[in-house]
């Protein structure tokens, strides 16, 4: 062979699917490929164009686009085009435009369909588009869990049964008792009639003020020994929280996670349609996380919160052997570690006394998102009200915070490296001076600044006055978006940390140490990723914390198309998912759980979808580099 033959062997065979051919068989293509050169933005394809020839990107990317002008998919080095086209025989219906200067390899037709007939390892690969196998791998576990594709609507049965807010006590549980439920929604009463005596007919379509539940009855009223005939108004939750009809079921049960609650209203386009409770979800699951929730609030101590450690990790594990999909398991996990957060609050305060100025505990990170997973760190922050005086609140702050961190230290979420927690005095502030923060950040984006941007722009308000984690969150997103240094500088920093893929588009491994011979799923896959997801939703003002939903307000705002959202919300499911699963299984073993993994362990049709999704996130950096510049 010559010289240059030689050269393009050697590249094929680094790539799927040649690298499963033997070497004859390669060395037979690279004799016959010709080779062409493109220059950035020169078309290689037309809509409607015969082709005779399977393409093959030596070096540079190609983007293509549907017919409607909508980009459907970017292709880097190593990667094939056209295959569809000669399979079916007939003209192209995508166009095709080097994105980069790009070298392409022409494979003959006549070759490409030998190669079809004779290697049934090459037919199985090139009959699958990339963005179908990843989406095929990515779908497993969410199809396999009925939580993941149930909506609450379908836990309706009846009509919510209402009250006014005047309704005598005695008549509201006559009510529940006739109607055989267990919680009424409490409406105001009408202007023209405040007796408390309307007919419930009269009452469908009046907006919730509040409920009241069986237990509530119990607790509020029996308990207390309160006088039956006070309205039930006195007594209901106000302002309840309510959950769409078209959430799926595990985010009402998170919901309730959240919370501690128990019932749940559903809305439908703006009206009540209907209350659920625990035991209609609870009744479509079986051994989850809400126990874990429910024991972590009877507990009375730093001690007796460690006890459900073990629970915590049993609960991850079982989610995971019952192939829950990761948002799902992301936001289990971030429910219980809020909720850890909450009673060592409210443990505090039984300690320290009532606050002296409103406040609200913020969660950071991966517990802000709802991704989060077993062994984090905790990152976490304070909001407190404009009133503060540090010298006269100072102390009791300082005291609160210490406690509630060293209590996450105890139920084994680390302390933070960086030390981004609210026993930091830096992070224990005013909500003025928060947003001076942000503003600051945002419109002299130095390297520090990026870095708390990185942090503090995945915020979530867990205790307290979370309006005001609210508050802040609508400030900094309206500031982000109408900075386009700033964004420049974000996507800079997204691209620092690059999928773990060579030259050749195999593994790059790490190459010595601990973790020798292993990827890292996280800081080589999903931090990155979250990173570039982030990015878009500053642009788009987005006010969402989770990286799906945060693809929703992405492709909403026009920033991403349907295809690219799409894309990347399938790679970041499999890498989650290899990472969740990984972690698992180590804890299965009695091995402490990382995110590091030796791709070899794999199953071929896992690694192959693992490279798809690490080159769907190297394209999406690629185009975070053009789209936003500093």
């Amino acid at each position: 062979m010559e010289v240059e033959q030689i050269e393009i062997r050697n590249h094929l065979q680094q790539h799927p699917p040649f690298s499963v051919l033997s070497e004859d068989r390669v060395e037979q293509i690279a004799r016959q490929v010709e080779i062409a050169y493109f220059r950035a933005g020169t078309q290689i394809v037309e809509d409607g164009q015969a082709l005779h020839d399977l393409h093959y990107v030596r070096s540079g990317s190609v983007e293509i686009y549907r017919r409607s002008g909508e980009i459907h998919n970017r292709l880097g080095e190593g990667e094939i085009f056209g295959q569809l086209t000669l399979m079916t025989g007939k003209s192209a219906r995508y166009s095709v435009r080097a994105l980069e200067d790009t070298l392409v390899y022409f494979i003959p037709e006549a070759l490409f369909r030998e190669l079809l007939e004779e290697e049934e390892a090459f037919a199985d690969f090139v009959e699958v588009e990339n963005r179908t196998r990843l989406r095929q791998a990515a779908s497993v576990r969410a199809e396999a869990s009925e939580f993941a594709t149930v909506r609450v609507g379908r836990l309706v049965r009846s009509a919510p049964v209402m009250v006014t807010e005047s309704t005598r006590i005695r008549d509201a549980a006559a009510t529940i008792s006739e109607h055989g439920v267990s919680s009424l929604v409490i409406v105001a009463d009408p202007a023209e009639k405040a007796t408390g005596d309307a007919p419930m007919a009269d009452l469908q379509g009046s907006p919730m003020i509040g409920i009241v539940t069986h237990e509530d009855l119990v607790t509020r009223v029996l308990a207390c020994g309160l006088d039956h005939d006070r309205p039930v108004g006195e007594i209901m939750t106000p302002d309840p929280v309510s959950v769409d009809a078209g959430n799926f079921l595990f985010e009402a049960l998170n919901l309730m996670l959240r919370h501690n609650i128990h019932y749940l209203p559903v809305m439908s386009r703006g009206e009540l349609i209907g209350v659920i409770d625990l035991a209609d979800v609870v009744g479509l699951e079986t051994q989850n996380s809400l126990f874990v929730v429910r024991n972590i609030f009877i507990r009375d101590s730093v001690e007796e919160l460690k006890e459900l450690v073990p629970d915590m990790s049993a609960s991850f594990v079982r989610m995971v052997n019952e192939d829950a999909n990761s948002h799902m398991i992301g936001s289990a996990m971030s429910s219980i570690g809020r909720s850890f957060k909450q009673r060592l609050l409210e443990l505090g305060e039984e300690r320290f006394g009532a606050p002296p100025v409103p406040y609200c505990f913020l969660a950071l990170g991966s517990m802000a998102r709802d991704e989060q997973i077993m062994h984090s760190d905790q990152d976490n922050a304070m909001v407190l009200h404009d009133d503060y005086d540090p010298k006269r609140d100072g102390e009791y702050f300082k005291s609160l915070a210490n406690f509630v961190c060293e209590g996450l230290a105890e139920v084994g979420y680390r302390y933070c490296k960086g030390g981004f927690m609210a026993s930091n005095e830096r992070w224990r502030q005013p909500l003025a001076a928060w947003k001076k923060d942000f503003s600051r950040w945002i419109q002299k984006p130095k390297p520090e600044a990026l870095l708390h941007g990185a942090v503090f722009f995945d915020l979530d308000g867990v205790y307290g006055d979370t309006r005001m984690a609210d508050e802040l969150n609508a400030f900094s997103a309206e500031q982000a978006s109408q900075a386009p240094r700033f964004l420049g500088c974000m996507a800079r920093n997204a691209q620092n940390r690059t999928p773990p893929l060579g030259f050749f588009k195999d593994f790059v491994l790490e190459k010595s140490g601990r973790y020798a011979k292993t990827l890292n799923l996280k800081r080589r896959g999903t931090a990155p990723m979250v990173d570039v997801i982030r990015v878009h939703a500053l642009a788009s003002a987005s006010q969402s914390q989770n990286s799906f939903r945060r693809l929703d307000d992405i492709v909403a705002a026009g920033f991403l198309t349907s295809g690219m959202a799409a894309d990347l919300r399938d790679a970041m499911e499999f890498i989650s998912i290899i990472r969740t699963r990984h972690q698992a299984f180590a804890i299965e073993a009695g091995r402490t759980p990382n995110n590091n993994i030796d791709p070899e362990t794999l199953p071929n049709l896992e690694r192959r979808s693992l490279k798809d999704a690490f080159t769907v996130l190297s394209n999406a950096q690629k185009f975070i580099k053009f789209r936003y510049r500093a």
